[in-house]
């Protein structure tokens, strides 16, 4: 795998879904166009895929085309003017993605390693869980952006899905950005809880990225297929968000 440190891909992950990883997978690449970097929002939730749904794209390839053989991976890339940065959609219900066979996943990567040099960051919105093709598209980023809610089965899952990546060959840079937060006091709580069991039971202290907190503004978005910078630029959540992309940048 390639060397984190000269990685460009960041994988956003949560050990369950409902937690707003694909939101701040949006988010972030939106973040990340306005501060004058290209950017590569890749839908790898193989399966539940929602990144065009939510920015209200209907585009003409997908994913599905390209581990059919019909398009190229480069041939999938949609732009998205309003956010000036580019995705490749994922395909919803493709339940048979979800289950694809070790050399498609390796396909695959190798067509994302070849495109990734004309971006500035590559960004995955990841499947939720610990599947194998989760795990394969992680182990492809330098970093990987776990995502948690105050929900107990959120820190579960999250520490799930850290232990199996620590385990990896070469496991990405992993980081905690706590979401839906009432207070920055009790995000900080959210993270400690799940740092606890990192340090007790794998020996390893993921950075707190940042804290995001509850802002209904972020439902209305989803709701009206907009990103969030569009629909609410300084709202709250859009304000944590861009400490985070800053911090994210940073590195």
């Amino acid at each position: 795998m390639t060397d984190p440190a000269q990685n460009n891909i960041i994988a956003i992950a949560s050990g369950k879904g409902g937690v707003g990883k694909t939101w701040l997978a949006i988010t972030l690449a939106h973040l990340f166009a306005r501060s004058g970097r290209q950017v590569l929002l890749f839908d790898g939730d193989i399966g539940l895929a929602n990144v065009d749904v939510q920015l209200g794209l209907t585009p003409q390839r997908d994913l599905n085309s390209v581990i059919n053989g019909r398009n190229s991976l480069k041939e999938a890339i949609t732009s998205y003017p309003e956010g000036g940065f580019d995705i490749v959609a994922g395909r919803s219900g493709s339940a048979s993605l979800a289950a694809l066979a070790v050399d498609k996943l390796e396909t695959l990567a190798a067509e994302l390693k070849g495109i990734q040099k004309n971006y500035d960051f590559v960004i995955i919105d990841l499947g939720a869980g610990i599947e194998q093709h989760v795990q394969y598209l992680s182990s492809l980023a330098g970093r990987c952006v776990v995502v948690v809610t105050d929900e107990p089965t959120s820190l579960t899952d999250a520490y799930a899905f850290i232990k199996i990546a620590q385990g990896s060959k070469q496991p990405p840079d992993i980081g905690i950005v706590v979401n839906q937060a009432s207070t920055q006091k009790e995000g900080e709580g959210t993270y400690h809880a799940l740092n606890k069991a990192c340090v007790n039971f794998l020996n390893m202290s993921p950075p707190l990225l940042g804290i995001i907190r509850r802002d209904n503004k972020v439902k209305d978005s989803i709701r009206s297929q907009k990103s969030l910078l569009i629909k609410a630029p300084h709202s709250t959540a859009a304000t944590d968000a861009a400490a985070l992309s800053i911090k994210l940048m940073q590195k």
